[in-house]
């Protein structure tokens, strides 16, 4: 059995400073940071046994707000974070760098579609599946017994889509996200069967 589990980056600075995030490259906010290392601590608690028995590898976006959360798990666990571009957030664009204001007073078309662009030179929802497409397969069909991976709410949803075998064209009517800090759990029998066990556990950033 494969057991996977996503973590969303904690409180990152444009949560609470009225910017983008996308690809601009926020820091945690130093309670961003403190979610963390609770998230880290208690997965490490959960995750002992298998840490010590089965292969266990930790993914993580390249931008700072997901790797300095997957950074707080692995010193926990031991694990050394492999940072993936493919787990990036979905590319705005012009838009990156940009406030929230400017984004509503800017955008260029309505998102109708996965096939919408909402600035010129932004990703759409069907080039963020293709992008990350090869990193799931990949990890779906790999030896790995444990997959922990810590990244963004849209790419995650993007990711929860895929686990269920859904379509990108589904994505025009639901989306499946969280919260920052949201810890979801998802497995893979040996008969191929995927379970989605929990989405976006908030607990793991509350304290005891």
């Amino acid at each position: 059995m494969k057991y996977i589990v996503t973590i969303q980056h904690t409180q990152s600075m444009h949560h609470v400073n009225g910017m983008v995030g996308s690809w601009t490259d926020w820091d945690l906010t130093e309670l961003g940071r403190e979610q963390a290392d609770m998230i880290g601590r208690k997965l490490a608690e959960e995750l002992k046994g298998d840490l010590e028995t089965r292969k266990v590898v930790l993914y993580s976006s390249d931008l700072k707000r997901a790797s300095q959360t997957a950074d707080a798990v692995a010193k926990y666990t031991g694990l050394t974070p492999i940072l993936k571009k493919e787990l990036r957030e979905r590319n705005l664009g012009k838009c990156c760098g940009k406030s929230i204001q400017w984004f509503c007073e800017n955008v260029e078309r309505e998102e109708k579609t996965v096939d919408d662009r909402m600035f010129s030179d932004a990703e759409s929802v069907r080039e963020e599946w293709n992008r990350l497409k090869p990193f799931f397969d990949g990890i779906i069909s790999d030896d790995s017994e444990v997959v922990l991976i810590a990244a963004h709410s849209e790419i995650l949803s993007v990711f929860n889509a895929m686990f269920l075998g859904m379509e990108v064209e589904d994505l025009n009517r639901c989306d499946i996200r969280g919260g920052a800090g949201g810890v979801s759990k998802m497995f893979v029998t040996d008969d191929g069967k995927r379970h989605m066990k929990r989405v976006s556990d908030m607990s793991y950033v509350e304290c005891e």
